[in-house]
């Protein structure tokens, strides 16, 4: 067998292969830390339930992204430009200040605002540092949209939905918005919180306009570059809602929300009655 190491893109036997990861670290050559590619989910593995995937593989998934990436980046050309054919006036796009956990993310989230033509600043900070780094961002940059995210995801075996301690990066997200909505800039922004399985009333409460996730699903890695674009090109005097942007979505409204509370508690008891 092949010996795991960091850098390597593997899948979990247990879970049939079903997501595919970056192995992130190694811990006492036991328990492996990932990250996903298609999703922003962080989890962990014991090393023997890994499995290498094929370069050729490998190869097809990035192909894949930048597919994905390309062809969203079209789309969202055509729709900008439309949007200002039909204004008679000058429309300024929103300034996005966009603070990434994933280095890989970062950098293709930086490319696909620029290929659209947004105004917006991208950084590489880890989750546990964002909330340090927010303020200081947000003076510099006075944006109008905040985006926070990287991984996270339920920590196995969790049982308690509203522990924050069943979440791995929720209460680094949480912190960031609070933080973010001290600033005396930071009062106005529209910000977006969150990735994978995310505590989603914890980010709500924390002030985040939109948060994942309300069904503790996986979400898109584009996802929140779809909410930063939906506000970018939106004309400030229009009230953006869910419904405006759940089409764009990978799972819609169960992936990402406003908050809509009663929705989520009916939810979570069917994703409960399942797992049991």
């Amino acid at each position: 067998m092949n010996k795991i190491k960091k850098g390597d893109v593997v899948a979990r036997k247990s879970y049939n292969k079903d997501i595919i990861f970056v192995v992130d670290r190694i811990i006492n050559n036991k328990i492996v830390i990932l990250t996903g590619i298609t999703t922003r989910l962080k989890a962990d593995s014991p090393i023997e339930d890994l499995v290498l995937i094929d370069k050729a593989d490998v190869n097809n998934i990035y192909k894949e992204i930048n597919k994905r990436i390309e062809g969203d980046i079209d789309k969202s050309l055509i729709q900008k430009n439309s949007f200002f054919k039909r204004s008679d006036k000058v429309i300024y796009t929103g300034k996005i200040l966009h603070l990434d956990g994933d280095k890989r993310y970062s950098d293709k989230s930086n490319m696909y605002y620029k290929k659209i033509g947004l105004n917006a600043i991208v950084r590489n900070v880890s989750e546990n540092r964002q909330a340090n780094v927010v303020n200081t961002l947000i003076d510099r940059y006075n944006p109008d949209i905040l985006i926070i995210t990287g991984h996270d995801g339920m920590i196995k075996n969790g049982k308690s939905y509203e522990d924050i301690y069943n979440y791995r990066n929720s209460r680094y997200f949480a912190q960031t918005v609070k933080n973010a909505r001290k600033s005396s800039k930071g009062k106005n922004l529209v910000i977006f919180a969150g990735a994978c399985q995310s505590y989603y009333e914890l980010l709500i409460d924390a002030g985040a306009n939109f948060a994942s996730s309300p069904a503790r699903i996986l979400i898109d890695f584009m996802d929140p570059l779809v909410v930063a674009k939906k506000f970018a090109i939106t004309d400030n005097n229009k009230f953006l809602t869910i419904y405006d942007i759940e089409d764009e979505l990978r799972d819609g409204e169960r992936g990402i929300n406003r908050n809509r509370r009663k929705w989520y508690k009916k939810n979570i008891e069917f994703i409960i009655l399942i797992i049991k």
